[in-house]
């Protein structure tokens, strides 16, 4: 059985009903029982479903947030974060209010944007917290991790848009089809280099880690673990990133990843 396995939320652990499928929670409850290590490892913030949903995996673990920006113990409450610079910030916001182009920025508990537009809306519905439209800069705690959300369409023309001195981890969701997340964090940061570190204070080599994931911001990640796992559902570039692929996530793929987990050497 292998010591640690990190999961994907959205295309993952939830499909388009946002929802968990009772298959894979019995599935991880076996493998915590077993003595296996669960670590969420979403582009979520470590608040709202998210929040809930790795006390309910792994409820005395290390669970990654915000694409490696945000690592918590949700035991202890113990975070490693990664700032992102404030002169980098404030490009993003002035840029945002120039297109008129929605921007989430966030801490470690707490999330703002100064858009009214649907997509905001939903996605605070998608997060499960109540949608409030406030200023960028209104937040009171150390800023980790901004976010651009943008129709499908226009997710390139974003990706190659200059964004120096920061990480760029474009991700869809199942719960929002028409919609792609673009999360910006300090250059360096990411899902990969967050599993190294909790690897080690599990005092496991990354050899013996599984990645569960979809995205394209899993591919840190799947280079990292000796055992990359991709869903059926997922992009080209994890399934090019994969060792196995397990079924779609609306068919609990992620049950039959977690089966094969306690199944390894």
């Amino acid at each position: 059985m292998l010591g640690l396995t990190c999961i994907d939320v959205d295309g993952t652990l939830v499909g388009s009903s946002n929802e968990v499928l009772p298959q894979v929670w019995a599935a991880a409850e076996r493998a915590v029982v077993a003595g296996m290590h669960l670590c969420l490892s979403t582009g979520r913030p470590a608040f709202g479903r998210a929040l809930g949903y790795a006390r309910r995996l792994d409820p005395g673990g290390w669970h990654i947030f915000q694409n490696g920006a945000s690592i918590l113990n949700v035991a202890t409450g113990e975070s490693v974060s990664e700032a992102l610079p404030n002169e980098l910030l404030l490009e993003l916001v002035s840029a945002s209010r120039r297109l008129g182009r929605i921007l989430e920025v966030y801490t470690d508990s707490e999330y703002a944007t100064e858009s009214g537009d649907r997509r905001a809306v939903e996605h605070a519905a998608m997060l499960g917290v109540p949608y409030v439209r406030r200023d960028a800069f209104s937040l009171s705690g150390q800023v980790v991790r901004a976010q651009w959300v943008v129709p499908l369409n226009e997710q390139a023309a974003v990706m190659a848009e200059p964004h120096p001195g920061l990480s760029l981890h474009p991700a869809g969701s199942p719960g929002m089809p028409d919609t792609m997340f673009i999360s910006v964090t300090r250059a360096g940061v990411s899902k990969g280099e967050a599993i190294r570190r909790v690897a080690a204070r599990y005092g496991l080599s990354t050899d013996q880690v599984m990645m569960v994931g979809d995205g394209e911001n899993d591919v840190s990640a799947m280079r990292v673990v000796g055992y990359p796992v991709a869903m059926g559902n997922a992009e080209p570039a994890a399934v090019a990133a994969s060792r196995f692929r397990v079924g779609h996530v609306n068919d609990g793929g992620l049950a039959e990843a977690l089966d094969l987990a306690m199944a390894l050497p």
